[in-house]
């Protein structure tokens, strides 16, 4: 029987190792840009072009390398990060495995060219699906500049399954972001189809912080800072107030290497317990140094997933550092004590208190008890307080009261009756009002009655059914904004002045991505350049001046969906739609309005949840209530 087994070629064997490690374009940028940090350089630059399938460049000011270096970097495990097998469990570089370049090299054509730091002349070389097609000396600057491109074209199928453009490249902002919030004293830049999208000065943390994420955050993230000889954790938390609904804001660094830990995140959730909503999400960016001996970064080939040797002291260490933090800086819920406008345009505000006027309160009884010796703790009984307004009053209103001298009440009985004689009136007007919710409209229907401005409760002949506003309304935009999707798109309200929306790179990109999407749902909003869109109209249903915070919700509520579900693009926007959009609890309802809610739902093709499953209304049978009340 002939032997079967044969060694794979080369050119095969890259292009698998390069499906652990080049995913996407995004993938290279990752690895491109570590080696550019490793190499010591201060600025680093980063250029896209076509979402990175046609190219990826990236060209820094490091050190570089000799002509011997630059032929060796493409070889597969070759590295300069490990000489001994005890070399890898003390690595503070970033990229060390010796496998990004030559995946990078078997499913893309390379270009690059370096000089060493001090040397005069420099090294350029062209590869071609891992083959060298050219090597030769060249002039160019100090440092390291290498471009991929043509990224799969090697591999129709693997380029087959790349996502959109605007997907693509929303990628690899998150991984530019990433790596540029790691490294604050590193200069960075992002250019993407000769428009550039980030351009981050060296400085601080919080300088890079709020560089990337937005200059409203400056006032709203609080410092975190703690020392061990086990570990040392330092960065920034946002304040309670910054929680969002999605995912996003949440960066964990082990030694400036990025990673995910649901684990870590967990002991921020605990430590943010009851200042913020159970569903929402804290913004923090934490920095966790100490030594590699005690954590494995090798054991996911985009080494994003490591596993620590302690992990139970790294979560209590890290919860109790970001609780100290928040109680340092007393960060507990406060109250608003700016003036209402409406206040400022009362007589007693805003017209002048004369002489006169200041004469008579002063002679007043009341003045005088809080402002004589001594008797601020005194209340004259026989006035009765009965010149209480001679303190407001202006003497020239129209107004005539009445006053009655009354006896004060010494007897327990009767302060009893007059206790009992309030409630019994108290109760009798809670009836009238519930009277009044409920007068017919027919022999066979009630008025539906809002509960606590969150449910709507309506007779049925059986008995009673309890609806959820916000769930029903919720099931009845999804179901209008599929049929806008399926048969007609849905009336735009046009802006008699349009609006311009300034949006992170990244919501940029997402946006551009759904524009398609979004004008058959009833939104006109085209590019303007530099992460800005204007806003022409939204769907008719929308309050017009509402535009942005339409828009900046719907963003979040898509972004909650993607992480949270893995359905098609389309369904998630309307999803993100309908829940954005909803009428929330909270808000007070005429009986039209939820007698058209009642309408609507029962008209849906499935009134009974909302998209993601929820109740929209519990029925209440009159025999149930019978048995409850015995």
């Amino acid at each position: 029987m002939a032997d079967i087994i044969n060694l794979l070629p080369d050119n095969i064997a890259n292009q698998i190792a390069a499906g652990e490690v080049i995913q996407r374009p995004a993938s290279a940028v990752k690895e491109l840009l570590e080696n550019a940090v490793d190499a010591g350089a201060t600025e680093i630059q980063l250029i896209i072009r076509d979402a990175g399938k046609e190219l990826v460049q990236v060209i820094d000011n490091g050190k570089g390398m000799s002509e011997t270096d630059a032929r060796m970097c493409f070889e597969r495990h070759a590295t300069s990060k490990i000489q001994t097998i005890n070399d890898l469990f003390s690595i503070r570089t970033m990229g060390f495995r010796g496998e990004a370049l030559a995946s990078i090299a078997a499913v893309s054509q390379v270009e690059l060219k370096t000089r060493l730091r001090g040397s005069e002349i420099g090294t350029y070389i062209e590869i071609d699906n891992s083959a060298v097609k050219k090597q030769e000396m060249c002039q160019t600057a100090e440092g390291t500049s290498i471009a991929m491109k043509n990224l799969f074209f090697n591999v129709p199928a693997r380029r087959n399954f790349l996502k959109s453009n605007a997907a693509e490249m929303r990628h690899i902002v998150d991984e530019f972001i990433r790596v540029a919030m790691a490294f604050p004293q590193i200069q960075f830049t992002l250019t993407n189809n000769t428009q550039q999208l980030f351009y981050l000065e060296k400085g601080s943390l919080k300088q890079r912080i709020i560089a990337i994420l937005g200059q409203h955050y400056n006032a709203r993230i609080v410092s975190v800072k703690e020392t061990t000889d086990y570990m040392n954790v330092h960065g920034f938390v946002g304040k309670p107030e910054t929680a969002k609904k999605t995912r996003g804001d949440q960066f964990f660094f082990v030694n400036n290497r990025f990673i995910k830990s649901p684990y870590l995140h967990h002991a921020i959730m605990n430590a943010f317990a009851e200042m913020i909503p159970a569903d929402s999400f804290p913004l923090y960016v934490l920095f966790i140094d100490l030594d590699p001996g005690h954590v494995d970064i090798n054991v996911h080939p985009t080494k994003q997933e490591i596993k620590f040797d302690d992990e139970k002291l790294m979560y209590a260490f890290v919860q109790s550092a970001v609780k100290h933090a928040l109680a340092q800086f007393n960060i507990t819920p406060t109250l608003d004590f700016g003036l209402d406008p409406g206040i400022q345009q009362l007589d007693a505000v805003s017209k002048p208190f004369t002489e006169q006027q200041q004469a008579k309160s002063v002679n007043t009884s009341l003045y005088k008890s809080f402002t004589q010796a001594n008797q601020a703790h005194t209340i004259d009984k026989s006035s009765n307080l009965k010149h209480w307004k001679d303190l407001y009053g202006s003497g020239e209103s129209n107004v005539t009261y009445t006053e009655t001298e009354t006896e004060t009440m010494d007897s327990p009985q009767e302060e009893s009756y007059t206790t009992h004689s309030t409630t019994i009136e108290s109760r009798s007007s809670a009836t009238s009002m519930i009277d009044e919710g409920w007068q017919d409209t027919s022999i066979d229907q009630k008025v539906p009655v809002q509960v606590h401005q969150q449910y709507i409760l309506s007779q049925i002949k059986s008995g009673f059914i309890l609806i959820d506003q916000q769930a029903a309304h919720e099931r009845i935009l999804y179901e209008r904004y599929q049929r806008a999707v399926q048969e007609t798109a849905i009336p735009t309200q046009q802006s008699l002045f349009p609006q311009t929306l300034q949006l992170l790179p990244a919501d940029a990109a997402l946006i551009m991505e759904m524009i398609p999407d979004l004008q058959i749902l009833g939104y006109d909003l085209e590019p303007f350049g530099n992460n800005t869109f204007v806003v022409r109209g939204t769907p008719a249903d929308i309050q017009s001046g509402n535009e942005q915070a339409s828009i900046e919700g719907l963003l979040e509520q898509f972004k909650h969906f993607s992480h949270e579900l893995k359905l098609p693009r389309r369904e998630q926007l309307i999803r993100s739609m309908a829940r954005n959009n909803s009428i929330q609890a909270g808000k007070s309802l005429s009986t039209r309005e939820m007698q058209n809610i009642i309408d609507e739902l029962f008209a849906c093709t499935m009134p009974n949840s909302s998209p993601g499953g929820k109740y929209t209304y519990i029925s209440f049978k009159l025999t149930d209530l019978a048995k409850m009340f015995g």
